[in-house]
């Protein structure tokens, strides 16, 4: 192979261990938009289940959207939500047990819920601005266990 080519890293000789990430971003919103979301009250609906189901599909569909990751057998994703003062913070967590991390599920899963509810929201708050996409935590592999200091 050419130096300097661009590749997928070759992960075959390494052992499966048990993976985990989690990520964590925020949107700032209007706290009448926060409070549309948190009541199920907007026009395309609930906004909450909606970007569940999209951090789903973002984290399993990972490979699709980001060229050199390997498609991965998860296990478990969830999304959950805390409703803060003019803002919402989306947490995500990605299990498997492979021969790679998942960091890149965990973080794309963020990213998806993030933008879904910046589109369901855009209609009602022209203030909304995504933040901080970040990767607090991961768990597995060669490099052992990780945590962001400043959580």
């Amino acid at each position: 192979m050419e130096e300097n080519s661009t590749q997928m890293i070759d992960v075959g000789d390494k052992p499966s261990t048990a993976r985990e990430a989690v990520a964590e971003g925020f949107i700032a919103l209007q706290q009448s938009t926060l409070e549309a979301v948190r009541a199920s009250t907007l026009p395309k609906g609930n906004a909450q289940e909606v970007a569940r189901v999209a951090a789903i599909m973002a984290a399993k569909n990972t490979p699709q959207i980001i060229p050199l990751c390997h498609p991965l057998m998860l296990s478990h994703v969830s999304c959950e939500f805390e409703f803060g003062d003019g803002q919402i913070r989306v947490q995500t967590r990605v299990r498997c047990t492979g021969q790679t991390g998942v960091e890149m599920e965990a973080l794309a899963a963020c990213s998806a819920a993030l933008l879904t509810i910046y589109d369901m929201t855009k209609g009602i708050d022209d203030t909304l601005e995504i933040l901080a996409i970040r990767l607090l935590e991961k768990r597995g592999g060669r490099s052992g266990h990780y945590q962001r200091a400043n959580r």
